[in-house]
């Protein structure tokens, strides 16, 4: 979620507000004639009316409405269950401090780089609809296509709290959304093209929406490379769960973040789910990909802190434990580096917690000798408890200043309260799959430096 700012202690992607066309927003954003009226009719008197780009006539004719309508009942069927799409991923947990993949989009298909977020649904972009408050972009603004989302549209109505939503514009979908570290954005719903490569060697122009986003609030003196947000939750306005409705892939997503940096994430079945631990999702958090109870492991061993319920946030460059969880990590940390030569870095601020040795370290494999492993334990993986191993590289960096820094936070401090977020550094050299039609959450390790090319890929 636009996050990169490594001293914030903040998860950057988790969704916590979600409100489109209601008075408690006014509130944050200002009056509600905020609003830009988005109109295909520019100049026809109507407050803050934008020219749109008309879509060219080639489009129209390979992208309807369901652009999967040219396909039979039989190859839609064989679509979903063999298709899939894979990106490319770029970033790193640290020093960038986020993955984002490059999305083709619009009238004609241009590149957009977007956040990765299995912590929110909508997928969103920077737009010149004029933008009121816009970050930096590596591309040019998004123009926003005249397919305009109407207010009562079922997918609007799916991003609302509760269907009793007023519609100051009958014919718009607005929308406001808040995160977790106070990055906000406020626009406008549309349909327009997506240009997708599936790995069956098909390409197609999917319609699908993404919000126009005008008006973005977020900290100052933070350049983030980023024309937007990529939505990949479990609601119905997520990228993946619009495919699915089209009947294009099955409605599983997934992603292998390496920790050497890059990677990637894929829409449909992939890989072997007999190769994969697997455990249920919760329904507690209904919008992310929860799960538990877990019982936290530090070394191996029990610590008789359990009931832990974990969301797995790619939203989020590191990983919030509750204050019971942190506490009892910090103890742990301390007590096994004991006589060890590693100092508290007090004048280091990268993180939290960092520690100096008698000299720079340049890597975690230099210091991977001193700290043991963590997990969470999960008690519904079945007869056997299925085990998130979380190695020593999976929850420390080293800093600029050649410390190493612990990439567990705690998220008690920050307003999360008892909930646990899993995030990019912990899932580091892994496949993860959220399979939101069986309701399971997949996991196994894996060379995340080798994109798949089928869905018989090997772990």
């Amino acid at each position: 979620m636009m996050k990169g700012t490594k001293k914030l202690l903040l998860p950057g992607s988790l969704l916590l507000v979600f409100l489109l066309c209601c008075s408690t927003c006014s509130a944050w954003f200002g009056s509600s004639n905020k609003h830009k009226t988005i109109s295909s009719n520019y100049g026809n008197g109507r407050r803050n009316s934008i020219p749109l780009d008309e879509p060219s006539s080639s489009s129209s004719s390979s992208s309807s409405s369901s652009s999967s309508s040219w396909l039979s009942s039989s190859l839609l069927n064989q679509y979903r269950a063999s298709s899939s799409v894979v990106f490319r991923v770029h970033g790193n947990v640290y020093p960038v401090g986020f993955y984002n993949v490059t999305l083709n989009i619009g009238h004609p298909p241009r590149p957009y780089y977007l956040d990765i977020d299995t912590g929110s649904d909508l997928t969103w972009l920077q737009c010149d609809a004029p933008c009121t408050h816009c970050t930096q972009t590596p591309h040019p603004l998004y123009r926003p296509s005249n397919d305009l989302v109407a207010c009562r549209d079922p997918m609007c109505a799916s991003l609302h709290q509760n269907e009793a939503y007023e519609c100051e514009q009958p014919h718009q979908c607005d929308y406001e959304v808040e995160y977790a570290d106070h990055y906000s954005s406020l626009g406008v719903l549309v349909n327009d093209v997506y240009l997708l490569n599936f790995t069956n060697g098909i390409q197609l122009r999917v319609r699908m929406a993404l919000g126009c986003g005008y008006d973005q609030l977020f900290q100052e003196h933070s350049y983030h490379p980023l024309d937007g947000m990529l939505g990949l939750g479990r609601g119905r306005s997520s990228l993946v769960s619009q495919l699915n409705s089209q009947g294009l892939v099955r409605n599983v997503v997934g992603h292998c973040l390496s920790s050497q940096g890059g990677g990637y994430i894929y829409f449909g079945h992939v890989f072997d789910s007999s190769r994969l631990t697997w455990i249920p999702m919760t329904s507690t958090h209904f919008k992310h990909y929860s799960a538990g109870p877990a019982e936290l492991l530090l070394g191996g061993k029990r610590t008789g802190i359990g009931n832990l319920h974990g969301v797995f946030d790619t939203g989020s460059s590191y990983t919030y434990f509750n204050s019971m969880a942190y506490q009892a990590a910090i103890s742990w940390l301390n007590k096994e580096l004991a006589g060890k030569p590693l100092k508290e870095a007090h004048d280091d601020h990268t993180l939290p917690q960092c520690w100096h040795g008698r000299r720079p370290f340049r890597s975690i494999h230099e210091v991977r000798k001193y700290f043991k492993p963590m997990a969470l334990s999960f008690a519904g993986g079945g007869r056997s408890k299925a085990q998130f191993e979380i190695p020593p590289e999976a929850y420390l960096i080293i800093s600029n200043m050649g410390n190493v820094c612990l990439g567990i936070l705690n998220g008690s401090e920050v307003g999360m309260g008892d909930l646990n977020l899993i995030g990019d550094i912990s899932m580091q050299d892994k496949v993860m799959v959220f399979d939101n039609e069986k309701m399971m959450i997949g996991w196994a390790p894996a060379d995340c430096d080798k994109i798949p090319k089928s869905r018989h890929a090997n772990i």
